[in-house]
């Protein structure tokens, strides 16, 4: 009888710390005022958007276009259909592309991760169209790949018409968009993704550095491309990494490349100074179950799961585990049945999905009788 009024209860203290909360004051202030058309700064782990203003406001992208080509090539790689040792020809049509360059030379051949390093770290406009011609063609069908994987990023807002980010009056994206695409670099190609922190590139005797002035300023940078036009004023996307928390940080429309250094710089410190993410990589508890052949029923997180919260609140929390309802069979594994809740001070500061790690299958009718009577 003490086992079924257990099961019954639907809220389940699993933790409790016991750290005097009153003595805790915790203040985290608005999101600093930042001098830029869009921007958004979202936890890398959780996927938690820390602020944000305008963050899906449609933008000209300047050269972060070269963040989505990159990611069509990276692809490709991945998938053996070209190789960093393939030999690229210089077109007519890429080497008279105008804005930053690469200083290829028409009509000679060029290694592919030559190319690629080139418009990653100095962002030659060259350098993309060449790539775009050698996978694709031309340019115009390159795009086809871009906006392809584009949708299947989820990046809804973003259009892309040319492989370099020059003026087009019908390419576009957002700051969320951007942050996707980031995310992805990162999460998808490791290998690659350190290339967006080296800060020179030297090609035919001509050494060119990095853009991105916060390689510099800020050594927990690494990545990953700064842009611009008239159009589309200064744009930066950076990702940095402090104490096993990394945050990717996208700033559009600032006034000047010292205005989106220093915007960039003030939402990622905030950030930081003010939000921790916690990452929860095994929770496996057994509660009892009804109606089952078996007494308890194993339960937990069937993934590692990463949340973002105000810097300090975790070590006062509560982990408390919700069920849905009473637990009985049959359940599979796999099944949800509730949720673990963080909990400051009573208000629910992060959900977890909890599903259970086993199958309890259904007892026969006599057993589930007597279980009724409380036998």
């Amino acid at each position: 009888m003490q086992n079924q009024l257990f099961i019954k209860s639907l809220t389940i203290l699993i933790y409790l710390f016991t750290l005097n909360t009153q003595a805790a004051i915790f203040i985290t202030p608005k999101a600093p005022e930042i001098s830029a058309v869009a921007y958004s700064i979202v936890d890398y782990n959780s996927g938690k958007v820390i602020a944000n203003n305008k963050q899906n406001y449609k933008r000209a992208p300047a050269s972060l276009t070269k963040l989505m080509t990159a990611y069509v090539i990276f692809q490709l790689i991945n998938n053996d259909r070209i190789n960093l040792e393939d030999e690229v020809r210089i077109s007519k049509k890429a080497w008279k592309t105008g804005g930053s360059k690469s200083f290829v030379e028409v009509g000679k051949t060029i290694k592919l991760k030559t190319l690629l390093k080139g418009m990653i770290i100095q962002s030659g406009n060259d350098s993309a169209v060449a790539l775009a011609e050698h996978i694709a063609g031309d340019e115009s069908t390159f795009t086809t790949y871009m906006n392809e994987y584009a949708r299947k990023l989820g990046m809804n807002n973003s259009q892309f018409k040319n492989a370099s980010g020059l003026p087009d009056n019908n390419q576009y994206t957002t700051a969320a968009d951007i942050v996707l695409l980031a995310t992805a670099i990162i999460r998808d190609f490791p290998q690659f993704y350190p290339w967006y922190s080296e800060k020179e590139f030297t090609y035919h005797g001509i050494k060119q550095y990095n853009r991105n002035k916060l390689l510099w300023n800020d050594h927990t940078v690494d990545g990953l491309k700064t842009g611009f036009t008239k159009k589309a004023g200064y744009n930066l996307v950076a990702s940095a990494e402090r104490l096993g928390m990394r945050l990717i940080s996208v700033v559009l429309g600032s006034n000047s490349v010292n205005d989106r250094t220093s915007q960039t710089q003030k939402i990622l410190d905030y950030g930081f100074r003010f939000f921790e993410t916690k990452t929860i990589r095994k929770i496996k508890k057994e509660l009892p179950i009804a109606s089952s052949t078996k007494n308890m029923l194993k339960v937990g997180t069937s993934k590692t799961i990463s949340f973002t919260l105000a810097r300090g609140q975790f070590k006062f929390s509560d982990q408390v585990i919700q069920l849905d309802t009473a637990l009985s069979a049959p359940i599979n594994k796999g099944d949800i049945v509730g949720k673990l809740l963080i909990q400051f001070k009573g208000k629910t500061i992060a959900s977890i999905p909890l599903v259970a790690l086993e199958n309890a299958q259904q007892a026969n009718f006599f057993s589930r009788m007597l279980e009724a009577i409380g036998f």
